[in-house]
């Protein structure tokens, strides 16, 4: 094993900050919530882009050690290359395990610091309160991970110059830049509807009120999801030996099953806002729907399956 470096060290501080603030910003909250603090409800916002700041260094120092080539890293000693091209390097943060939940955990800083700037000006309502709860629990997890099974800055073995690079199958089409990252805001995305859904269910509003916060939300995460699976079929049909359009591969069917629940509930929430029925359906559709993304990322990157889309070989 090799010293840290500077790459390594930035980026663990990133991942600390976020779950740091993470975790204070769900207990700001939370108070806030029991004892009708205003202070420490409008603290929520604050805590939810420093979250987003410490997952952007990460970002940035994974970035600079897969351009700058620091095989001091164990992650860029698995999927850096002296020989691969900067932009094909730039795209092998996603191409693994530990890269993917990065990416993830940058999407959900995203969305927590979107959700919290969309209603800053609402923190004292219960509902928003309690779905950016759940949207810090949730980024505070995938935080976690980075930290565990899955850390992306783990220093590498001594000695070592290059490494194998991304995948060959990565390495042959532009879409490497954009169907991975389109593909997880769709994933994410779907996030935020979920947390309004717990809120709901914590509150007791079943009601519409809730319909209303996440409608938005949930028809721009389908339309990503829906954007990613399609370039997915156009790359897999370019790439020899990936059967075409779709091959009902495991990995494909793993992100396909949330959008079919996507789809469901974009529609069935209609009949809930005209006529007041399918509450219970639609919580359970958003519920789903979030459960089969987190599904889907573990599937394809984990390595537990065996299929041409897969290419994670698991902690």
């Amino acid at each position: 094993m090799v010293a840290a470096s500077v790459n390594s060290a930035l980026g663990r501080a990133g991942l600390l900050l976020m779950l740091a603030s993470c975790v204070f910003g769900a207990i700001a909250v939370l108070y806030g919530i029991r004892r009708q603090d205003a202070r420490l409800l409008r603290q929520g916002p604050m805590y939810a882009f420093f979250a987003l700041g410490g997952i952007v260094l990460a970002v940035i120092m994974m970035q600079r050690a897969l351009i700058t080539r620091d095989f001091s890293m164990a992650y860029i000693q698995q999927v850096g290359s002296a020989d691969t091209p900067l932009l094909y390097n730039i795209a092998a943060m996603w191409s693994a395990l530990e890269g993917s939940i990065l990416l993830w955990a940058l999407m959900l800083g995203i969305f927590t610091a979107a959700v919290a700037w969309r209603f800053r000006d609402r923190m004292d309502d219960v509902l928003v309160g309690w779905a950016l709860i759940v949207m810090f629990v949730v980024a505070a997890f995938f935080a976690m991970l980075s930290f565990g099974p899955a850390d992306p800055f783990a220093a590498g073995a001594a000695g070592v110059t290059s490494g194998p690079g991304p995948n060959p199958l990565l390495q042959n089409h532009i879409l490497v830049l954009f169907h991975p990252p389109i593909l997880y805001l769709g994933y994410v995305g779907f996030t935020v509807p979920f947390a309004f859904a717990i809120a709901a269910l914590v509150t007791g509003r079943l009601g519409e009120g809730w319909l209303m916060e996440t409608r938005r939300w949930a028809l721009f995460s389908w339309a990503f999801l829906t954007i990613g699976i399609l370039l997915g079929g156009w790359w897999s049909y370019e790439v020899l030996g990936w059967s075409g359009v779709w091959a009902w591969d495991p990995v494909e069917n793993a992100s396909f099953l949330p959008w079919l629940t996507g789809t469901a509930y974009i529609h069935s929430v209609l009949v809930q806002e005209r006529r007041g029925m399918l509450r219970v359906w639609n919580l359970s559709l958003l519920v789903a729907t979030f459960a089969l993304t987190i599904l889907g990322t573990f599937l394809t990157r984990s390595g537990v399956l065996n299929s041409v889309h897969a290419f994670g070989d698991g902690p």
